[in-house]
């Protein structure tokens, strides 16, 4: 089991970051892709890679602070790029839903990210929120220029899925499809994903897995329940989990370039 996309650097884990990480690989997690949000995020997620075996990061801007892009970002992401165990550019993308950049700076900050990464030859690891139209527009001229692209928490209709799809991207699915309120559609598209197209992420410490038994005490999402989601998304597309977390690794090493 890989997680290829967890927060580690939030501040949830400030307290028992060493402890979250040993809980994961004591309960069968492989390894880890740490994301970067922005360029404190992702120096600290590249820091924190160094630190421990078996992780990964990933260096960029989320939408959220796109409004913060200028000249001096691509000199520090290219700059970050280039460190061995940043293995991705972002989290980049649109998120039309709350605009805390503005659709505009977020428009800039993508496309400048999908230049990055064809640039340096490195895969992308994507956000979108309800932009869906423009976010394809905005990526499609540089999908034959990328080695490889991934949507991670995927949580659009199945149409939005086969789009993407259909122009080669993975799609990372996380706890959410676990939750028996808001899951359902995303839960029903599963079988929808070709095996050799899907990632599975906890998002950590967000999104924990609604349908866990016992409960967490606490609300706080951890790496160590990837197997949980694992065993409920080979479940729910009549697959057998062993087979399915051997296919996801292979995914991985074949997106990310990784060896674990």
């Amino acid at each position: 089991m890989f997680d290829i996309g967890l927060n580690l650097t939030s501040a949830q884990f400030a307290k028992d970051r060493d402890d979250v990480v040993a809980r994961a690989f004591s309960a069968g997690v492989k390894g880890l892709l740490l994301t970067g949000t922005n360029l404190h995020e992702s120096e600290q997620a590249q820091l924190l890679a160094q630190r421990y075996q078996h992780c990964w990061s990933t260096a960029g801007v989320h939408p959220h602070d796109s409004s913060q892009w200028n000249e001096e970002s691509a000199e520090t992401l290219y700059s970050l790029a280039s460190a061995q165990d940043v293995v991705a550019i972002g989290e980049c993308g649109l998120d039309f839903n709350r605009n805390f950049s503005t659709p505009a700076e977020q428009e800039t900050a993508f496309t400048a990210q999908l230049a990055l990464a064809a640039e340096k030859g490195m895969p992308v690891f994507m956000h979108c929120r309800d932009a869906h139209e423009r976010f394809l527009t905005l990526l499609e001229p540089w999908l034959d220029k990328l080695p490889g692209a991934v949507l991670h928490c995927f949580t659009g209709s199945r149409q939005e899925a086969v789009d993407c799809l259909k122009r080669g991207l993975y799609l990372g699915i996380t706890g959410w499809v676990c939750d028996e309120r808001r899951g359902l559609e995303l839960r029903e598209l599963l079988p929808v994903i070709p095996a050799d197209r899907l990632l599975i992420e906890t998002d950590a410490p967000y999104l924990l897995p609604r349908d866990m038994k016992p409960k967490p005490a606490s609300r706080r999402n951890e790496p160590a329940y990837l197997g949980h989601i694992v065993e409920r998304i080979a479940h729910w597309r009549g697959e057998e989990m062993q087979w399915l977390d051997a296919q996801t690794d292979e995914n991985v090493r074949r997106l990310f370039g990784v060896s674990f």
